[in-house]
């Protein structure tokens, strides 16, 4: 049988001189929402390049974002197993 599920991630991103925000909004099948953020700073001797900034902030909000979800995985796991299970990392 075979199942097909979509999740939905919102990005958005701010850039403020040399830093740069990331906002990740995560959608999940069974409602529920999950917010992440990631952040980077130029340093003043750089070159600006905006999407180098966007990238390292995403990458930041999008690891932020997996280790929301093992946490919740692990929970979920541990709601039905009648041993202790150890975390996901």
């Amino acid at each position: 049988m075979q199942t097909l599920v979509g999740w939905h991630i919102e990005m958005e991103f701010r850039e403020e001189g040399p830093r740069t925000a990331a906002a990740a909004l995560l959608r999940l099948s069974d409602g529920t929402e999950l917010r992440a953020h990631g952040y980077t700073s130029r340093h003043p001797s750089d070159p600006e390049q905006l999407r180098v900034g966007e990238e390292i902030a995403a990458a930041r909000a999008l690891n932020d974002l997996a280790s929301q979800l093992l946490t919740k995985a692990h929970g979920e796991i541990q709601e039905v197993s009648p041993v202790p299970t150890h975390p996901l990392t």
